[in-house]
């Protein structure tokens, strides 16, 4: 049974009682055709009043674990490639190229980062980088 708040929104006093340990993060795609879902309902977990309509997405929520974690680290280090680098353990090369993957799946950036090839090479011979890690980046 839904109710009114006193803004005229409908509540559910059942969805009051949700821990909010309990929330699961929000998908950002579709799982059958792929898409953007659209947010269209909002509810707040104390009172249990729910908002319908078509509102913005959050382009950072639908983001993995992984990638929140980058970004993170990105912008404590104030944008220090070196430190996303070592918080990867990786190359440089690689981790700008991580860090530009990022920004595309945000929608940020269309185009790759180039790679250096001579950086990428010069890893390699210091082995702070794989043959399988070199070849995927100059494949790039």
């Amino acid at each position: 049974m839904s109710t009114s708040s006193p803004g005229g929104h409908d509540t559910h006093p059942a969805h009051a009682a949700h821990p909010a340990h309990l929330a699961h993060r929000a998908p950002r795609d579709c799982p059958v055709c792929r898409e953007r879902l659209a947010v269209t309902r909002l509810g707040c977990s104390t009172c249990g009043t729910e908002l319908s309509g078509h509102f913005t997405a959050c382009p950072y929520c639908g983001l993995s674990d992984e990638d929140l974690d980058l970004l993170k680290v990105f912008l404590t280090s104030r944008g220090n490639m070196k430190e996303v680098e070592r918080y990867l353990g990786v190359s440089y090369p690689t981790a700008r190229l991580r860090y530009a993957e990022l920004l595309s799946r945000l929608g940020l950036e269309d185009a790759p980062v180039p790679v250096d090839r001579e950086r990428v090479l010069a890893d390699l011979a210091a082995g702070s980088i794989g043959v399988d890690e070199a070849e995927a980046l100059l494949r790039r």
